[in-house]
């Protein structure tokens, strides 16, 4: 969770708070909602960044809608926005409300979910 100032972690096994930064977690907190399991990865003993899982699935919040006729096999994008704020280009179909599969080591949308 955030409280404004620090995103905090827990360690599954200990249950200990991991407090990080922004700037320690901006890369993968654009992919990832409460409760999503990520790599945190500590160099003598201090966190210092944080990775997210390689594919999560995220709920389509904003997007233009698509036209009739428009297929899987299309190779037009537009913009959409999931429930983490963040945006990727998706296949005409894509519509809000639609669940989709992002691999996050490039930030690409895969399929629908």
């Amino acid at each position: 969770y955030n409280d404004g100032e620090f995103y905090y972690f827990m360690d599954q096994e200990t249950f200990e708070q991991i407090p990080l930064t922004l700037d320690q977690v901006e890369d993968a907190i654009r992919f990832m909602k409460e409760e999503t399991m990520a790599t945190v990865r500590f160099f003598k003993g201090k966190a210092f960044s944080v990775e997210a899982p390689n594919f999560v699935v995220l709920e389509v919040t904003d997007t233009e809608p698509g036209f009739k006729g428009d297929t899987a096999s299309s190779n037009v994008t537009k913009a959409a926005t999931v429930e983490t704020g963040l945006t990727v280009q998706v296949p005409l179909f894509v519509e809000i409300g639609d669940k989709i599969r992002i691999d996050t080591r490039v930030g690409e949308y895969m399929e629908r979910a």
